[in-house]
């Protein structure tokens, strides 16, 4: 898992903006790095505790240490693009409205 690159400013919220939030980028064959600021919880809300600034999230499931990725994508053979085959029709409809306004 790559090292954290940067901390983010102390007191920000992720839902400020873009500049702000966190940045997630899907590793071919691999996890979901997520870096900046950021706050994960789980489905009852319940924050977890990352333990750091740049995190790895499983996307093949058998991770041993879920939601982290713990590298057994690569021993189980996981095979996953970095980005959509094809885009995702509502992101294609808001495109589209932005353009006509």
């Amino acid at each position: 898992m790559p090292e954290p690159s940067e901390e983010p400013a102390a007191g920000t919220d992720p839902g400020e903006g873009r500049a702000d939030g966190a940045t997630i980028t899907p590793y071919r064959d691999g996890p979901l790095i997520v870096r900046g600021s950021f706050r994960l919880q789980d489905q009852d809300g319940v924050e977890i505790d990352p333990g750091r600034d740049t995190i790895a999230l499983c996307r093949c499931g058998r991770s041993g240490i879920k939601p982290f990725c713990d590298g057994s994508h690569k021993r189980s053979g996981f095979s996953a693009p970095s980005a959509p085959s094809r885009p995702r029709p509502a992101a294609q409809i808001l495109r589209d409205g932005r353009r006509e306004s």
